[in-house]
């Protein structure tokens, strides 16, 4: 089959393509400006395709002769003319738009577990809106409702590794904090697959979390254990971290923690909201949180240094 990933330069693309390319498939990597070097891919069934969502003529000539699209493409935190309205909602319609139009049978879509309408988060409102339209295409689809994703080149083992390393402090979101299920990036990309090659959720949308609940404060502590670190964890009201990742936002180039970020994790990431269906019951998640799996992800630069902030050239 031939494959095209929309975010192809992003964690979940490049492990998507990388799994796909492993399995003999052809995949067209679309993404802004990155060389396929940078990607660590390298392969003669890989064609680079340099675009991003904003263009739906750009789009159906990227997909043009593809069996099937992914949608991995979207943003965390709003940079300029980066908004969760233009990246999540107009160029989703502009993916499913390229695909119509070249003639592209089925999209696979990467949404967020709690993805809902009118709840006051415009990160959550807009996954949603993306979420709506990709149903109401009239493709062959499938929905992905993923919670908090972890493995090489994430944010959630990035950046807690090189917050353990820089200082030795863990503030928990909220005064009581709320439960995670990490979900390996191993098990999300077999689901992906299954969708894409194997034509496996049709017309679904479904609800994915990892096999195991734990705070993520229980998560930043293995972390620690696993670098031989000894940290203090201290509770923090969900206000501190809002104007912290505001702050943080402002101050460096890949933010430790963005303000959608922090209203995940005040919520909880364990159930879909909506209610989705789970993954049937030979995809669903089997990778715990364990010490194999973190050391697995551990990012190749452990620490935070001026080269994170904005001031300070590249």
């Amino acid at each position: 089959m031939k494959v095209a990933i929309t975010g192809a330069s992003g964690f979940v693309g490049s492990h998507l393509a990388q799994a796909l390319l492993a399995r003999g498939h052809e995949v067209v990597a679309v993404a802004r400006g990155i060389r396929t070097s940078e990607l660590g891919l390298s392969s003669t069934r890989l064609t680079w395709f340099a675009s991003d969502v904003s263009d739906a003529g750009q789009l159906t000539r990227a997909f043009q002769g593809c069996d099937a699209v992914a949608h991995c493409a979207g943003i965390n935190r709003e940079i300029g003319d980066q908004t969760y309205e233009k990246v999540h909602v107009s160029g989703t319609r502009n993916v499913v738009d390229g695909a119509r139009a070249a003639g592209v049978p089925k999209l696979a879509m990467l949404s967020f577990l709690r993805a809902r309408p009118n709840c006051g988060s415009a990160y959550h409102e807009s996954k949603w809106a993306a979420e709506e339209i990709v149903r109401n295409s009239g493709l062959d689809y499938t929905v992905i409702k993923a919670g908090m994703i972890y493995g090489l080149g994430d944010h959630m083992l990035d950046h807690l590794t090189k917050s353990l390393n820089t200082l030795p402090f863990f503030a928990t979101v909220g005064m009581h904090e709320l439960p995670i299920r990490p979900l390996a990036i191993e098990d999300l990309v077999r689901l992906l697959c299954a969708a894409l090659v194997e034509g496996s959720m049709r017309r679904s949308t479904i609800g994915v979390t990892g096999p195991e609940e734990l705070r993520l404060s229980e998560a930043a502590r293995r972390v620690a254990r696993v670098l031989g670190r000894h940290i203090y964890v201290f509770p923090a009201p969900v206000w501190f971290h809002g104007i912290f990742a505001r702050v943080l936002e402002r101050a460096m180039k890949v933010p430790l923690v963005a303000r959608a970020q922090v209203r995940i994790l005040a919520e909880g990431v364990v159930a879909p909201e909506p209610p989705a269906p789970e993954p049937p019951p030979e995809l669903a998640p089997r990778l715990y949180f364990t010490d194999e799996q973190i050391r697995q992800g551990l990012p190749h630069r452990l620490k935070f240094g001026l080269e994170d902030l904005r001031c300070c050239a590249s």
